[in-house]
Order: structure tokens, then C-alpha cells, then sequence
């Protein structure tokens, strides 16, 4: 997939991420948790060719759709960092997430965190978050920093480029028993 043929991704990644925040609700100071493989959208395995200038491209996009919000965005990178997140030092320091001391690069860590950690105003590294949202293209696995409890959210487009999507939102966990009474 050559550089003129973003335009594809760029509009449907665009049209994906309108739909996600009609049917998901984040309010200013939500964490939406992101997990891009480029290798998958380009109909390759994860991890083996990763393309840096479409890792741009997608960070772009989050940014001007969700930084108007107020919404905390987390980049995850690959497993070679543990999938640790990219986030912005104020972010970090606000919600007492421990640094650590890493900068992602294309072939550790992706180039979606990598263009990310570019493009983040005061860009740090954490090991673990607890997001209240998720969007999770070419089978990454944000799950795992996600809150309890992780309610699948279902669009009509699962697919960018050759990339599975999947998204989630969550809710407060149900305690107390039958006699409880409980909010949405």
C-alpha cells in the first residue's frame, strides 16, 4: 500500500471514529486506550511491516477527533515495549501513572506509538493504564488496559484497510446484590 492510497484509510478511519463517538459518550477527562498494528491494515502479519508515514496519518486523525474533547489518548505499543502506552506527561503525572523510561521506534514499539510519541506535546511512557474506552485495529490487544467492566461495542465497520477493529467501552462494576439498586 503506497502513500496515495491513505486517502482510503484517512476517510474511513474518519468515518469510523464519527460513529464510535456517537454510539460511545466520553466526557472531558475519559481515557480512550488505541492499539494500531499498520502492518495488519496493509494486509500483512503484525509486527513484520510496520509503515511509519500511515502510523502518522492515524495518530493525526485520533488527535483532531478526540483532543477537542478533552479525551486522554493512549497509544499502545507493541509487545517488544510490553505494550506500554504513550501518553502526555501532564495526563500521566494528573493520574499518578508511573513513567518509565523508553522512546517507542518503528520496529520496537510500532509506528503508530512512535508517531504518536512525535506528535504529543510532552510525550511520556507508561506501563499500565485503566481507560474507559478502547479502540483495538489489527488484533493488538488493548484489554488489558481497559477498567472492569469491558462492554463490547458493536459498529457497522470492522475493518480498516485489511485490519480487524474492535471497540469497547466500560461501565462501573454491579456490587451489592439483589437488594441493590443500580445506575446506567
Amino acid at each position: 500500500m503506497h502513500e496515495k492510497n491513505f486517502d482510503n484509510i484517512k476517510r474511513d478511519l474518519t468515518q469510523i471514529l464519527d460513529k464510535f463517538k456517537e454510539v460511545v459518550k466520553l466526557y472531558p477527562g475519559d481515557t480512550l486506550v488505541v492499539g494500531c498494528s499498520t502492518s495488519e491494515i496493509i494486509g500483512r502479519i503484525i509486527g513484520k511491516s510496520s509503515v511509519y508515514s500511515l502510523g502518522e496519518v492515524i495518530v493525526a486523525i485520533f488527535i483532531d477527533k478526540f483532543l477537542p474533547l478533552q479525551v486522554n489518548l493512549a497509544f499502545q505499543c507493541c509487545e517488544h515495549l510490553n505494550r506500554a502506552l504513550v501518553v502526555e506527561y501532564d495526563f500521566a503525572r494528573q493520574s499518578n501513572l508511573e513513567i518509565v523510561s523508553v522512546v517507542p521506534q518503528e520496529k520496537a514499539g510500532g509506528s503508530v506509538a512512535s508517531a504518536a510519541y512525535k506528535y504529543f506535546k510532552s510525550p511520556v511512557l507508561v506501563e499500565f493504564i485503566k481507560a474507559d474506552a478502547g479502540i483495538d485495529i489489527g488484533d493488538t490487544f488493548v484489554g488489558m488496559h481497559l477498567k472492569h467492566v469491558v462492554v463490547p461495542v458493536r459498529l457497522d465497520i470492522n475493518k480498516l484497510g485489511f485490519a480487524n477493529i474492535t471497540f469497547a467501552k466500560t461501565r462501573p462494576k454491579f456490587i451489592g446484590g439483589e437488594r441493590a439498586v443500580y445506575y446506567n
